[in-house]
């Protein structure tokens, strides 16, 4: 079940004196690029808010854009801001990490699971504005190795999954139907288990699954019934792995995790740490492994060394009310 949604107040005052440095990533996202840069572009400069787009179309060069992006807002006194989808955001934001500038959401993706965690509405004109009058939150940030994720990591089937779903996603459009039919082809396919070593607060175990999947989001985890996905909120991390099965139990867990009722299944285990290494075991010794991360698929060394990041992320959230008052402009 979704947290109630909370009302976003609207700008008190007119802009910031912190100028935004907004990345935009033309191909990532599902809206119009032209017309997102355009609605930006309109609510800024209707409010008198000093802005400028660092706009790629390349996803190759997203990291040294996000770089740029941050360089300038340190020399400015600035707030880096993210236009675009999960990876986009993810990428962006692991360049804002430590850098003790605040960081900006403009959400572009299909689940936008961290905008929704955050209150940041998905319309572009809504959470551009809900920036002006935003304050900072610290927020939880994942890593693995030396790579940030704000909503999950995975190994093994999911990356499969993400991969069939983003050469669907290129030729029949961007949308959740479109991410369902795909993971469930995806799953027709016979699917190698991984064996892999987990080391973590609570001992040593080797075990073969389809997948592991590291949850950074309470409302995802929430939402597919992981019983441990509040302890997100306490600093940990949540880790699911699923028993080898065949493709008929496969599709049953995919209905579960719909219905909100996977952790209820006896094939899925989950459990939270702080600290959590995965070695590849025989016969699948490997120097590197594939991770997806915040949906995008990368190559990583082994052995994979999950935790929470050291430092929080200082995230602009839009002003609504609170236990203690109503968060206004931020003070840094």
């Amino acid at each position: 079940m979704s947290p109630p949604q909370e009302k976003i107040t609207p700008p008190i005052k007119p802009a910031r004196s912190d100028p935004f440095f907004i990345v935009l990533n033309v191909v990532s996202g599902k809206g119009d690029p032209t017309e997102v840069e355009s609605t930006i572009r309109e609510v800024l400069e209707a409010a008198g808010q000093a802005h400028e787009f660092v706009t790629i179309d390349d996803a190759a060069r997203l990291s040294e854009a996000a770089q740029r992006a941050v360089e300038q807002a340190k020399r400015r006194q600035g707030v880096v801001v993210a236009a675009g989808g999960d990876g986009t955001i993810s990428a962006v934001a692991q360049a804002a990490l430590g850098s003790d500038r605040p960081f900006g959401v403009l959400p572009q993706g299909t689940f936008n699971y961290f905008g929704r965690t955050h209150g940041i509405s998905q319309d572009t004109a809504e959470s551009t504005r809900a920036l002006l009058e935003a304050g900072v939150r610290p927020v939880q940030i994942g890593m693995v190795n030396e790579r940030t994720f704000l909503v999950n990591a995975s190994l093994g089937l999911y990356p499969k999954i993400l991969e069939e779903r983003e050469m669907h996603k290129q030729r029949f459009g961007r949308s959740r139907p479109v991410a369902l039919w795909s993971a469930i082809l995806t799953l027709l396919r016979e699917q190698r288990p991984l064996i892999i070593e987990l080391e973590h607060e609570q001992g040593t175990e080797t075990i073969r699954t389809p997948t592991l999947f590291i949850g950074n989001n309470a409302l995802q985890l929430q939402q597919i019934g992981i019983p441990e996905a509040s302890v997100v909120a306490e600093g940990l991390l949540t880790a699911i792995t699923v028993k080898p099965v065949g493709t008929p139990a496969m599709f049953g867990l995919l209905i579960r995790g719909l219905l909100g009722r996977l952790g209820e299944a006896r094939l899925v285990q989950s459990f939270a740490f702080r600290r959590l290494t995965v070695r590849p075991r025989w016969p699948y010794r490997s120097r590197c492994m594939k991770v997806a991360l915040d949906g995008e698929v990368i190559w990583l060394p082994t052995p994979l060394e999950f935790r929470v990041a050291p430092h929080p992320l200082l995230l602009l959230v839009p002003a609504r009310k609170t236990p203690t008052g109503v968060i206004g402009r931020a003070r840094w």
